[in-house]
């Protein structure tokens, strides 16, 4: 089953996806991406007669679902979701065409189509996922919503900041003119102004001719008599800009559930255990999310795919076992694997994962799948193979004492080098 399931997720020729764009794992991080942003991720599973794989996953874009001809909700459809009288989701409707596009078809954006839950045998047609806050909800909510405002202040803030920095780089120096305000008045309070005009007149011959006097080759440029240069102050960005930044940003990684410092990529003034705690704390989070995605969205697809390898006969069920329909979500069942954590002391946290394995409070394998996102089966085949290529008398490393690993922190009061 896993080696189908590398065949159909990992071909390059995409053929997973219905639009030939991405692969599968790409398909579930879009899915993903979209969740977090939007609030919800909609799939729709199709099937494609002359593909490797019939089975194949298209996305859709939460904008296109929605009431038939832009109604208003009703006691059984409410944002596109046709809902039962137990308030179960039986079909979704879809607009044809975004309304928005860049290329308007006013024919398919006033068209809709309806697509049912499910099909035959309860196979997936449309997977539909998102964060149920409250009862009767059927359509997600952003998780940026609550930030929303935020997120336009600093983008404002920063761009008045910017603008003002330019419009100082352009003005950064200037000439002041001996006449004032008073000697302006006298000019022209006494119908004199052709004096002023010969004045400018002899300013701009000045300054627009090539004179001055050379020291050395190096032109030093002289003033109208007179007059004097001025500098413009350039103090931006202003110097409460970063700590308003700094507050804006905070409460915006508040909102999504993440650290200032993975936001704002600043760690210069992290040390190493407020790191590990926000990591942990942070982590917990992404876990449960993505826990529950995997089991809302990849889980229904896999199921999907599933019911298509073991009906064609690709994937035999062995002698005597239950019946693939009444026991499909058994057969179905997975381990979704996703990123690693990460280290943030690799030497700390191998060894801390190595005691939990001793103490019986983890296994390899879900400690492989957290700290580096990898397949603990896989890891041990490759390693085996490894061995096997070792020259005689070599060892490998995973072939070293395990107790190695953990250090004196397990070892017994009584136990010596010797034992």
């Amino acid at each position: 089953m896993e080696a189908r399931w590398r065949l159909h997720a990992d071909d390059p020729r995409r053929y997973c996806d219905t639009t030939r764009a991405q692969t599968l794992p790409q398909l579930f991080g879009s899915a993903y991406r979209t969740y977090l942003i939007e609030g919800e991720a909609i799939g729709l599973v199709n099937w494609r007669q002359m593909r490797p794989f019939k089975t194949t996953l298209r996305l859709v874009d939460p904008d296109l679902l929605c009431n038939p001809y832009d109604a208003a909700d009703e006691e059984r459809l409410r944002g596109g979701v046709e809902i039962t009288r137990d308030g179960v989701a039986r079909g979704y409707h879809f607009r044809r065409g975004h309304r928005d596009s860049a290329w308007p078809n006013v024919a398919e954006a006033m068209s809709w189509k309806r697509i049912a839950r499910e099909g035959r045998n309860g196979r997936p047609q449309v997977i539909h996922f998102f964060d149920k806050l409250r009862d009767g909800q059927t359509r997600g909510v952003s998780r940026l919503a609550p930030i929303v405002e935020r997120l336009k202040m600093e983008d404002h803030y920063s761009r008045v900041e910017l603008q003002a920095a330019v419009i100082n780089a352009i003005l950064a120096a200037f000439i002041k003119s001996p006449i004032g305000p008073e000697m302006m008045e006298e000019m022209f309070g006494e119908g004199d102004g052709e004096t002023f005009l010969n004045y400018q007149s002899d300013r701009a011959a000045f300054y627009g001719g090539r004179g001055g006097v050379k020291l050395g080759g190096a032109r030093v440029q002289t003033l109208y008599p007179n007059d004097e240069i001025g500098m413009v102050s350039t103090a931006r960005p202003a110097a409460q800009f970063a700590d308003f930044e700094a507050a804006v940003l905070r409460h915006i990684a508040s909102g999504l559930g993440i650290s200032y410092e993975q936001l704002a990529s600043d760690w210069s003034k992290t040390n190493y255990s407020s790191a590990r705690a926000a990591m942990i704390e942070i982590w917990r989070g992404w876990t449960a999310r993505r826990v529950a995605f995997a089991q809302g969205f990849c889980q229904l697809y896999f199921m999907a795919w599933l019911e298509e390898q073991v009906l064609d006969g690709h994937i035999a069920l062995p002698r005597g076992a239950p019946d693939f329909h009444t026991f499909w979500p058994a057969y179905a069942r997975a381990k979704w694997i996703g990123p690693g954590k990460g280290f943030v002391d690799p030497v700390k946290e191998a060894q801390a994962a190595a005691m939990r394995v001793a103490l019986g409070l983890s296994t390899l394998e879900e400690e492989a799948a957290e700290l580096t996102g990898t397949d603990y089966a896989e890891n041990m085949e490759q390693i085996g193979r490894e061995i096997s290529a070792m020259p005689e008398g070599m060892l490998h490393p995973a072939q070293e004492s395990f107790a190695k690993l953990l250090g004196p922190a397990v070892a017994g009061p009584a136990q010596t080098s010797e034992d």
